[in-house]
């Protein structure tokens, strides 16, 4: 499926090199590069189909995807070991998760229909229906923040919800699309970009990109693997300030430090 796309090309061109800037572009605090030092690496269950990942407390909670198959998970960090699963109906393909408060949020890809749950028990504690695609999903603290694939991201009310907002990201002047997982850190919206090895920082006061993460050859799928194993899944320790990152079916989960770079764009 995406082996097939030039996504080598858009990769140099757009999130890279960018093309020739503009007046007001060229006035804007230049974009941070990062590369990566892998500081730790934690066993990933190679049957997840990574599309939401978030740290809390020593435990790692993970939502995947896949039609009969999307689960939602928390699990010991260090050993990997489950603690507490629940899984969706057949009928729903899993998506993005975030933690609010004593809740457990999770979307659905083509459904447009979210789940609630007790944090601690997984207890179902009601639905809600949202407007478009469900990819990504994290939080500022006041509202849900939710992608879809396409350059905008959307704030949903965290109790009701209804969509407050919307938020056009902009990556070298130009719309930047394939927004994926998401993870709030610090003031700043950390998204992948599918189905790239890149995560761009996105500001959320002006959607406009303010760092790239460049985590090519973290790791390489052998040729016999799926062609949509790609990058997916962001979480964050804060006792750290250590990423944590992995992938679709990848028996690994990375636990990085960003390391500033100076990219090379010919």
């Amino acid at each position: 499926m995406w082996k097939s796309r030039p996504w080598n090309w858009i990769a140099a061109t757009v999130l890279i090199a960018g093309g020739a800037a503009t007046a007001s572009q060229a006035a804007e605090p230049p974009v941070a590069y990062y590369r990566y030092k892998v500081v730790k690496s934690y066993p990933h269950d190679t049957r997840n189909f990574t599309q939401g990942l978030v740290y809390k407390d020593g435990f790692l909670y993970e939502g995947t995807g896949l039609y009969g198959q999307s689960i939602l998970t928390r699990r010991e960090l260090k050993t990997g070991r489950i603690i507490k699963k629940s899984r969706l109906p057949r009928k729903y393909f899993g998506e993005g998760i975030a933690l609010f408060d004593d809740k457990i949020i999770q979307l659905t890809w083509k459904s447009r229909r979210g789940f609630c749950y007790d944090r601690e028990t997984f207890r179902l504690l009601g639905e809600f229906r949202y407007k478009t695609e469900g990819w990504g999903l994290t939080h500022d603290g006041a509202r849900l923040i939710l992608s879809n694939g396409t350059d905008t991201l959307r704030f949903l009310d965290p109790n009701t919800y209804a969509e407050t907002g919307q938020l056009r990201v902009r990556h070298h002047g130009r719309p930047l699309r394939y927004l994926n997982e998401l993870e709030f850190i610090d003031g700043k919206i950390y998204a992948n970009v599918l189905p790239t090895d890149y995560i761009v920082i996105i500001a959320p006061e002006t959607g406009r990109t303010t760092g790239l993460i460049d985590l090519r050859g973290l790791y390489t799928p052998p040729p016999q693997a799926a062609d949509d194993s790609v990058l997916n899944g962001i979480a964050y320790i804060p006792e750290t300030k250590h990423l944590l990152v992995t992938g679709k079916r990848w028996p690994k989960i990375y636990e990085i430090e960003l390391v500033p770079h100076t990219p090379q764009t010919k």
